[in-house]
């Protein structure tokens, strides 16, 4: 004996018997890349600074900038955000800045003795959509000297990614290595206000990173810099130089990195990469420095 069935009721039996479509996994996040490059006296106006510049130089700076595809760039030696906007393209980047406002004067002497002085200030170009959150400046590295620069200290929220907290700096110049320089006691004396900020940040939920012109060579067998900070106390302060073992192409007269990105024990379990780039063979190099990056990665929250 047959049993009838209507239209719709053999439709429903049909559509349970389907297999259900598999789900998707959620494609993963993306690494983060972070960067850091000194500008070298990068002005507001065409032609003015220790490093005068015109149009096209500022426009092959930003080509450099956009071709790191870095998600945050810190930077130094920037006179303002209007001349930091010159390099990294306001409608991809936020840009901060450090709040010191500086006391720049005199003439800049060498190749350009007639040009003036500028601020020389530290800031991050942060990719648009990216949140974060901009804690005070790091105000004890300048040691009351209002010519010394200050850090910025900023949170990286990426979405779906665990924070990430980010100190760029720009430290005393002159004492890349040893005790004797000149510039020496300064330095030495601008090292146990960032190894305070390391172990504070150490002791706080997030992996950081402290990213700058450190202006000494921490790769240096048993530099006394790279021994006080990295002394695992707290335990994320086991610190990981992103260019250990790697040697600078930019310049052939240096053999040692002063340019350092350095990441906390978190952070250092995630590093993926680091790069150097460096200007076209027979280009210019529009600054004497060249950008250092790394690729870490995502994090995802738990």
């Amino acid at each position: 004996m047959f049993r009838m069935f209507s239209l719709p009721a053999l439709l429903l039996a049909l559509a349970s018997c389907a297999s259900a479509p598999a789900s998707v996994a959620p494609a993963p996040e993306p690494p983060l890349r972070l960067a850091s490059w000194n500008l070298e006296f990068l002005a507001e106006k065409d032609g003015d600074g220790c490093a005068p510049r015109a149009p096209e130089d500022y426009a092959a700076m930003r080509r450099i900038a956009d071709g790191l595809d870095a998600d945050v760039i810190a930077f130094q030696e920037a006179e303002s955000p209007v001349a930091a906007a010159r390099v990294f393209d306001p409608a991809r980047f936020t840009i901060v800045m450090e709040e010191r406002p500086g006391a720049p004067g005199g003439t800049c002497g060498g190749k350009y003795p007639q040009q003036r002085v500028i601020r020389q200030a530290v800031g991050f170009a942060i990719r648009k959509g990216i949140p974060f959150d901009r804690h005070a400046d790091v105000t004890s590295l300048m040691l009351g000297n209002a010519q010394l620069r200050s850090g910025v200290d900023i949170t990286l929220r990426p979405r779906g990614q665990k924070p990430i907290r980010l100190l760029g700096v720009h430290l005393k110049s002159g004492c890349f290595a040893g005790s004797d320089a000149k510039a020496c006691p300064v330095l030495l004396e601008q090292i146990p206000a960032l190894e305070a900020w390391i172990d504070a940040a150490a002791r706080g939920p997030d992996r950081f990173a402290v990213l700058g012109d450190w202006n000494r060579r921490l790769s240096l067998p048993g530099d006394s810099v790279w021994r006080e900070i990295d002394d695992g106390d707290p335990k994320n302060a086991d610190l990981r130089l992103a260019d250990e073992g790697a040697a600078p192409k930019c310049d052939p007269r240096y053999d040692s990195f002063i340019d350092h990105i350095v990441l906390d024990k978190r952070a250092g379990e995630d590093l993926l990469a680091f790069t150097e780039t460096l200007y076209a063979p027979g280009e210019a190099h529009h600054s004497d420095h060249c950008p250092v990056s790394v690729t870490i990665a995502a994090r995802t929250p738990r």
